[in-house]
């Protein structure tokens, strides 16, 4: 008898695989691709669409013709802030402009001297002002810049529902993708913000779709449902959503460390939106708040200098044990350490540290971790509510004994507890539809918890 299958394609900036995840939530296959990327016109490194088409084609018709699966559904999560723009016959008019690609300032100052300004927009939209990042942002300079190709535009669609177009041939839109940093979604009135229609822009988004909703389609004579696809960052959280009750806060860690509080859909204040707050939108339509810090990248810098300086091997850090002794010395030795974080800042205080000050590399390390934890915390009281009991850290953080011991002592009411469920985004867009293909409820064990405690109390934050 074949094992029913969901056919999951997880694209990310760097990996992109497809999954076949099975009843039980197993993951049964798994296939890499390459992506050759290419240029766009200004000489911009970008994707390569024609790439990624094939390689999606490719990939389904070989799993199709696997004789130990029965592929029930399919569905999509990609990285976010990325449009395709189609014409009237579903061909691409443009590369995949890169999200990371500078924005023009004029352009920008012209946009919100137009529509009341920044603070206007981001309140209202829920989103910082990130350039090229708020995606509705490069629909308007398309507009601007090449109205010739604007006018040929069919369907402009986020890049996970571009995949789900390529099986479905249905032009959809997504509120995970459409409320993530876009700034073209009024939060306060829960539709398209009023720049949009002004623009007539929302013409050209696709059929407003649930993100929990799939549509019976045949492709190579195989009948299967098929989702609208998820933004990978709201699709990471629905494994949590649908195991946990009790409000939590997720802190997603890797080079952005980024607090995701499902259970706080309190309007963004001016003040939170300086401090790199912002809301993403969860496959119910709901709206999570969330805080950023860079820690993941600066913990690889400050690492790389603390190994050069005391002459060890950068890898050698990834097993230290967390050491209580070494918190008191240091609370001796910077008194700075007994103060709370009282200020947003963009760094922790240890790129000024002066490395002399410490004995022995494992000291300057545990001091590393302290300074990111304070940084830490202060962002995760932004976005924290009355009501949250459980804290999970999943990423890269949430091996490190270090960060992790240090943050159960500095927020003691709270339960933290290191996370890991595999392949969380594929599993989460998995469930977003499993009603759609599965028999089976989502299973209560897929999230990998270990606790924290904070008996050891050696630091007051």
């Amino acid at each position: 008898m074949l094992k029913p299958v969901i056919a999951i394609f997880d694209v990310g900036k760097t990996n992109k695989k497809l999954f076949l995840i099975d009843e039980n939530y197993g993951i049964v296959y798994e296939r890499s691709a390459r992506f050759v990327e290419t240029v766009d016109e200004d000489g911009e490194p970008c994707e390569n669409l024609e790439s990624l088409r094939l390689s999606v084609y490719d990939s389904l018709h070989q799993v199709l013709h696997l004789k130990e699966f029965d592929i029930k559904a399919i569905n999509f999560s990609t990285y976010g802030a990325s449009f395709v723009y189609l014409d009237e016959n579903g061909n691409p008019l443009t590369p995949l402009y890169n999200y990371l690609k500078e924005y023009p300032e004029a352009l920008k100052k012209a946009f919100y001297a137009k529509y009341g300004g920044e603070e206007k927009i981001s309140l209202e939209t829920a989103s910082p002002i990130l350039g090229s990042l708020n995606s509705g942002m490069q629909l308007y300079r398309l507009k601007n810049e090449k109205p010739e190709i604007f006018k040929k535009v069919k369907w402009a669609l986020h890049l996970p529902q571009y995949l789900s177009y390529l099986i479905t041939g249905k032009a959809m839109a997504d509120i995970t993708s459409i409320g993530c940093h876009t700034q073209l979604w009024d939060f306060n009135k829960n539709q398209y913000h009023s720049w949009v229609s002004a623009e007539k822009i929302d013409n050209k988004l696709g059929t407003f779709t649930p993100a929990d909703s799939s549509l019976k389609t045949d492709f190579e004579g195989k009948s299967m449902m098929v989702g609208v696809g998820l933004h990978d960052s709201s699709a990471a959280l629905i494994p949590y959503l649908a195991n946990f009750n009790t409000p939590f806060v997720l802190i997603s860690t890797g080079t952005w460390c980024i607090s995701l509080n499902p259970f706080n859909q309190e309007p963004l204040t001016a003040e939170e939106l300086k401090q790199d707050c912002l809301c993403y939108m969860h496959f119910k339509g709901k709206a999570v708040k969330a805080s950023r810090i860079f820690a993941g990248y600066e913990h690889e810098v400050q690492l790389k200098r603390i190994a050069e300086h005391f002459d060890r091997a950068a890898y050698l850090f990834k097993h230290l044990k967390f050491n209580p002794s070494i918190i008191l010395r240091l609370s001796n030795k910077i008194p700075e350490n007994l103060l709370e974080q009282q200020v947003f800042s963009t760094s922790s205080a240890f790129p000024s540290r002066d490395l002399n000050l410490f004995q022995t590399a494992e000291e300057a390390y545990h001091q590393l971790i302290f300074d990111l934890i304070k940084q830490q915390v202060y962002s995760l009281k932004l976005i924290l509510n009355p009501g949250v009991k459980r804290i999970f850290v999943d990423g890269g953080f949430g091996k490190n004994a270090i960060y992790m011991h240090l943050l159960a002592i500095a927020i003691p009411d709270i339960e933290v507890y290191a996370s890991s469920v595999s392949q969380a985004t594929a599993i989460g867009t998995a469930l977003a539809i499993n009603d759609a293909w599965n028999e089976n409820s989502a299973p209560t064990d897929m999230i990998q918890l270990k606790y924290y405690s904070a008996i050891q109390r050696t630091i007051d934050f």
